[in-house]
């Protein structure tokens, strides 16, 4: 995936003529004429389940909160939220957090190579509203806390070994988390207010029980220089990790995280914003703002889960919006990939694509009802770009 500017001089929406010209940052630009005209084209009817979906995409439901998982004899459990997906053999894991206090914790739901669920199976329990998270690159799942002095656990997709609470991470309202193999560093978003950015340097790459906690230090603007300081009380108390460097950055509810080829995005809800740090140069900008948009026609709004495909997508769940996970892609375009109907009361979450690319899980946290015990977790299949 290669670094790109969204705002500065780019296109938002699904073409120049759809929008009437080029979105620089701070301008405003129009709603477009072809909402859902993507790289995949526009959004067709709704199928069986109540999802639009480009022409040749098709959708499945894998589970539902309280009821077994098909296939399988393991209750599936409510409010999932983040996910990702790992190789298993010719076929593949997804894990899926359980945003629910208490109980908590992830579950994993494995495939055989035709895509047929397998087998299902609990890998974390009695933790605490688990949002978010990330994948690491020894396949693990990083599973993490969303509330005051949260912890990250460290869990097996696989169902082997027992998850470790990895305290050196850091005591805060955790959110996701995303591995940077070059660098050798955690990544971690904060879903606080007045968040803000750290990463995680472990002693020993591969090996997360310790190492050092730092936070971004940027000044105000949207755009700039950062720079990284150690964090002196990673556990948070008395004072808040958050509050203990001067000059850390200050984020408004720190959401996805998804680092790719020396760049790093995340989101944050408060404002619906994207931002992109260029790990090369150490500089940070704002790559997407719904509040640029006039008339109320933003493509993307709810902000939250990201992930990216082979083809150097991002692909940004809506938490509100029309229930959407919008495609960012490298030339810039905004567009809407698919929309859940009927679902109002929910949020998507956990978007996660198969080891080959050719799948795409996601969840309804709440489903149709609007309550934690009515998630649905899906599959979506077609020609995705490589």
């Amino acid at each position: 995936m290669e670094r790109r500017s969204f705002l500065r001089g780019a296109v938002i929406g699904t073409s120049a003529a759809a929008f009437g010209g080029t979105l620089m940052r701070g301008a405003a630009y129009a709603a477009p004429a072809q909402p859902g005209a993507g790289p995949y084209g526009a959004l067709g009817s709704a199928d069986a389940n109540g999802i639009l979906l480009p022409s040749g995409f098709s959708s499945r439901v894998i589970a539902r909160s309280g009821q077994t998982v098909p296939g399988t004899s393991y209750t599936w459990h409510n409010a999932p939220d983040g996910g990702a997906c790992f190789a298993d053999g010719s076929g593949w894991i997804y894990v899926s957090n359980s945003e629910i206090n208490p109980g908590g914790g992830a579950s994993a739901v494995k495939f055989s190579s035709t895509g047929t669920v397998t087998g299902a199976y609990r890998i974390l329990s009695n933790t605490r509203t688990n949002c978010a998270g990330g994948k690491t690159p020894w396949n693990t799942w990083l599973s993490c806390e969303e509330v005051s002095l949260g912890y990250v656990y460290e869990t097996d997709p696989y169902g082997v070994n027992a998850a470790v609470r990895r305290a050196a991470m850091g005591r805060f309202k955790h959110e996701a988390a995303a591995a940077d193999p070059v660098r050798k560093v955690i990544y971690l978003t904060e879903d606080e207010s007045s968040g803000c950015f750290y990463r995680f340097i472990p002693t020993t790459w591969g090996n997360l029980s310790s190492g050092t906690l730092q936070v971004l230090v940027a000044g105000t603007a949207t755009s700039g220089s950062f720079t990284w300081q150690n964090v002196p009380d990673p556990d948070g108390s008395p004072t808040a990790t958050r509050s203990q460097v001067s000059g850390s950055k200050k984020f408004n509810g720190g959401e996805g995280c998804h680092y790719a080829n020396d760049t790093v995005w995340f989101t944050t809800k408060g404002d619906n914003r994207l931002w992109q740090l260029n790990l090369t140069t150490n500089t940070y900008e704002l790559a997407y703002d719904d509040s640029l948009v006039s008339g109320g026609g933003a493509p993307l709004t709810g902000v939250d889960n990201v992930t990216g495909s082979s083809s150097g997508d991002l692909f940004i769940a809506e938490d509100g919006g029309n229930m959407e996970i919008c495609i960012i892609t490298p030339d810039d375009v905004v567009a809407p990939f698919l929309r859940i109907n009927g679902q109002s009361g929910s949020e998507i979450t956990g978007p996660a694509f198969s080891p080959d690319g050719r799948r795409l899980y996601f969840s309804s946290q709440r489903g149709t009802s609007g309550s934690s015990s009515a998630g649905i977790t899906y599959e979506v299949t077609g020609p995705f770009r490589a």
